[in-house]
């Protein structure tokens, strides 16, 4: 047994209404190619579904904010409402037939298998195609990157990491190779998070002879440096991997204890199955498992700003912002990347997104509110046949749609 085999955790019971400050704020307002040969075995989970609140008459609206006592700030007032400010239930009511129709239009997509849409917390429209299921397990392969993103966040915010400033030296020095190049020890834990660690790739055709070595870290750490830290972007899996190995040397804890401990609170989320490497660290960016539902329920968490349905902080929205920033340029679609997001404008307005091999897309859209999971086949590729611009092309026809 490696030092770190250790038998799989149990499953806590997905965790969800407002704190009664939200009552007068009623509507307040990432390419991740994963070069993958790897077979993944997909393990059954099942999604929750999402609560919503009944709209308040105005009477009762000021009556509840007359009655409202002043309160320490515990809890985040999160978004969601039955009928969005400037429309009546019959705009909504057509928006939800052209998203219908739009979605019917979808499966002409061979290889897309789900699509889940909300706005502002309100379901807008969601279809399974074929054999799958919004509640069936998906290999998310490298959005998955996002969710590391979010629990190097959590750590920085607990006091586990300094900040995205603190070199990998501090927490892997032993892992170094012998007579390391100096430049080991220029890398900062934002390099790894930007892709900008200057150490050749371990993603493409470097993939499968990475995951064939005895110890990933250790091989990851050799490799020859193709430019400076903090140069230009190197997209590699080695880099969220190490991400994943300094969470738990901080922490103590399997990277998956950590996510099912500090983001257990969410609503609908819950990582199933999830690959590790032979010394039991699990594999930072890929091969990880969850239903679509959750890998939306992860996105309306960003959508809100760090804060689940109840109004629990979960990230701090300082976070969210620092990871939509634009660190670099991706040299596959020349699209902007920030903290393990892409960045791109699409239907006139910008839009964060996580990309995974195949099509495993999360987009979200700050100003419209709007967070969409898309799922497709794992195993077929999505950058060079066109594939992921198609799905961008109809990301782009939803904001149309909601955006008129």
């Amino acid at each position: 047994m490696t030092s770190l085999d250790l038998p799989a955790l149990p499953t806590p019971r997905d965790a969800a209404s407002f704190h009664a400050a939200a009552a007068c704020q009623m509507f307040v307002r990432h390419s991740s190619v994963s070069h993958d040969p790897v077979m993944f075995s997909k393990t059954p989970v099942i999604g929750a579904g999402t609560t919503y609140l009944h709209p308040m008459n105005r009477r009762t609206l000021l009556a509840a904010v007359a009655v409202l006592p002043i309160l320490p700030v515990t809890r985040v007032s999160a978004q969601s409402a039955q009928v969005e400010p400037g429309r009546s239930s019959a705009d909504l009511d057509v928006i939800r037939q052209r998203i219908a129709t739009l979605l019917e239009d979808a499966r002409r997509f061979e290889t897309l298998e789900t699509v889940i849409i909300t706005r502002n917390g309100e379901a807008l429209g969601e279809r399974a195609y074929g054999s799958s299921s919004l509640s069936g397990s998906t290999n998310i392969k490298s959005a998955s990157k996002c969710v590391v993103s979010a629990l190097v966040g959590i750590a920085i915010d607990k006091g586990l990491l300094e900040g995205v400033d603190q070199k990998i030296e501090t927490v892997l020095r032993s892992e170094f190779p012998a007579n390391p190049d100096p430049r080991l020890s220029k890398i900062t834990i934002g390099h790894l998070l930007s892709m900008r660690a200057g150490l050749d790739r371990m993603s493409g055709p470097n993939y499968g002879r990475w995951v064939a070595s005895r110890n990933w870290t250790r091989f990851a750490l050799a490799a020859d440096f193709v430019d400076e830290p903090g140069g230009g972007m190197l997209y590699s899996t080695a880099s969220t991997h190490l991400l994943s190995v300094i969470l738990t040397k901080v922490s103590g804890k399997p990277t998956l204890a950590l996510a099912r401990d500090w983001l257990g609170p969410l609503k609908g989320f819950r990582i199933g199955s999830w690959d590790r490497d032979p010394q039991g660290y699990y594999l930072g960016g890929n091969q990880m498992a969850m239903t679509p539902r959750s890998l939306h329920a992860f996105g309306e968490l960003y959508r809100r700003g760090g804060v689940s349905e109840d109004g629990t902080r979960l990230i701090s929205e300082a976070w969210i912002r620092e990871s939509w920033i634009r660190r670099t340029i991706s040299v596959f679609n020349g699209d902007g990347y920030g903290y393990a997001w892409f960045l791109k404008e699409m239907g006139g307005e910008q839009v964060n997104y996580a990309w995974g091999y195949g099509g495993q897309m999360l987009y979200i859209t700050p100003r419209l509110g709007l967070t969409v999971a898309m799922t497709s086949n794992e195993r077929a590729p999505s950058a060079r046949t066109g594939y992921r611009d198609q799905l961008h092309g109809l990301m782009a026809d939803i904001i149309g749609i909601v955006g008129t």
